[in-house]
């Protein structure tokens, strides 16, 4: 998979911080963390491959976002930052993921893209033509045919690069 990968997109919330499910933006919340392991993995990462974050968080445009992101430090190992506002579409539609690829200069089909709900960033994702990584914390059960590869901890998508 390394070689045909030139970009690794992320979902945010419950992907790289953990959303508590609070009103309003993240970045105004009295906690924010990390998903565990995520640290590690984008540090790792990032130092190989341009990183993309992109939300449909519905309370938080993309400098909501990035405002969250510094309250933990994670903001360094992106690259670039996108929201459904800016973007003008939402996930699940295959044109957030065309349009977050294209914004960053990637074809699509060269990027892979991480997120924990399957509906809405692993069925686009797919659709737009992208490799796909189903972060499967809670271990749900069941078919998911348009994830490449499936995990339920971060630190799980390190190993996916030596291969």
């Amino acid at each position: 998979m390394k070689n045909s990968v030139k970009a690794i997109i992320f979902d945010w919330g419950d992907t790289v911080m953990r959303d508590f499910n609070l009103p309003g933006p993240m970045y105004l919340w009295e906690s924010v963390d990390w998903i565990p392991g995520a640290e590690t993995t984008l540090k790792y990462l990032s130092s190989k491959y341009p990183c993309i974050i992109a939300t449909s968080a519905d309370h938080s445009k993309t400098s909501d976002m990035i405002a969250a992101l510094k309250r933990i430090g994670a903001d360094v190992y992106f690259d670039h930052f996108y929201s459904h506002i800016e973007l003008g579409v939402k996930k699940p539609d295959p044109e957030f993921f065309i349009r977050t690829a294209r914004l960053s200069g990637y074809d699509q089909k060269t990027c892979l893209m991480v997120g924990n709900l399957y509906d809405k960033d692993i069925v686009g994702a797919k659709e737009a033509g992208m490799v796909t990584v189903f972060f499967n914390e809670l271990g749900l059960k069941g078919s998911f045919p348009k994830a490449d590869y499936t995990i339920q901890h971060m630190s799980e998508l390190t190993p996916l690069f030596d291969e």
